[in-house]
């Protein structure tokens, strides 16, 4: 569903050279707005936006979020953060800042602006939940002092400054809480489970289980993500969240590599290692609010979702095409 355009505006969208923030990018342009896309380029990469430099409405701009920007826009999409444990595990005071200076950074902004902002928050926030589903009024069970905790006390630290800024300045702010997204641009070694499978699928190398395979996550397609947060910066000002975003139904990581192995036609063998610190041994949302509020649910079923996401990464890699995704357009 393409966002609601009473007349164009100019969207700044961090981390906009990412996995997430380049989908973000299209659909806006699609819809007819102008669009700022910062990014310091730790995670994101320029071919993922590429194709769009030649539209006249979109901007390019090399920036770290965590220094202060002064530029014009309506609304703010805050996407800047390394999302995977191997990026943000790489230099985590780095990646606290991003998430907190940056954050500071960007509601100034707004602020000075009077914009609308939305962060992109994260699951992580319910840390090894002893709640399952997740549901938004639950606190979460996060370790404040272990390797995840740069990311996860980091998104929770952003979420309170958002919170804090619209209880003391009004600023109209809001907050989604994504779960596990995958698709097309991913990185190929950004070490998540989607991504991780896939190549080494496509390879034929042995696919690489983290714990016994019984552990899960809830998979959401890219376009179906991007969908919920442009529904959510669309409502009212009194609509903040934190709202989840994310697939509510359920696969162990043991299942997500068998349709990997089906679906790419490799013969990789399966192997286990042990489940890193702090790993979650269960992540579902609960999409109730997104349901009631967004009239959101996500509609691409994760086989769809991962024959796309293999010839992406077929096509990247420069790796044989596997037949059950050939013909896909």
């Amino acid at each position: 569903m393409p966002m609601t355009v009473l007349h164009s505006q100019r969207i700044l969208v961090t981390g906009g050279a990412g996995f997430l923030g380049s989908h973000l990018c299209e659909r806006l342009l699609d819809a007819g707005h102008e669009v700022l896309c910062v990014d310091n380029f730790y995670t994101g990469t320029r071919p993922n936006v590429e194709h769009l430099l030649a539209n006249p409405r979109f901007e390019l701009m090399r920036h770290d979020v965590t220094m202060p920007l002064v530029v014009e826009v309506d609304r703010i999409f805050n996407l800047a953060c390394p999302a995977s444990p191997v990026h943000y595990q790489r230099d985590p005071v780095q990646t606290t800042r991003t998430s907190v200076h940056g954050a500071i950074n960007m509601l100034d902004l707004a602020q000075r602006r009077g914009a609308r902002i939305l962060q992109a928050s994260t699951s992580e926030v319910y840390g090894d939940p002893v709640v399952h589903p997740q549901h938004e009024e639950y606190w979460g069970n996060v370790n404040p002092v272990g390797i995840r905790s740069c990311y996860d006390e980091g998104k929770r630290c952003a979420e309170t400054l958002f919170f804090d800024y619209r209880r003391q300045f009004g600023l109209p702010i809001k907050v989604a809480r994504i779960f596990n997204t995958y698709g097309p641009r991913m990185h190929p070694n950004d070490g998540r489970v989607v991504s991780n499978f896939v190549v080494q699928a496509l390879r034929g190398e042995p696919i690489t289980i983290q714990g016994d395979g019984t552990q899960t996550r809830s998979f959401c397609y890219v376009s179906d993500l991007i969908d919920g947060l442009l529904r959510l910066m669309d409502t009212p000002d009194d609509v903040t969240g934190p709202i989840n975003l994310g697939n509510p139904h359920e696969s162990t990581i043991g299942e997500l590599a068998e349709a990997v192995i089906e679906l790419t036609g490799s013969s990789s063998a399966l192997t286990y290692r042990a489940l890193p610190e702090d790993d979650p041994r269960q992540r579902c949302p609960d999409i109730s609010k997104a349901r009631a509020t967004l009239g959101w649910s996500p509609s691409v079923p994760l086989r769809d979702g991962l024959r796309h996401t293999i010839r992406y990464f077929a096509e990247l890699l420069d790796l044989p095409m596997p037949p059950a995704v050939r013909d896909l357009r």
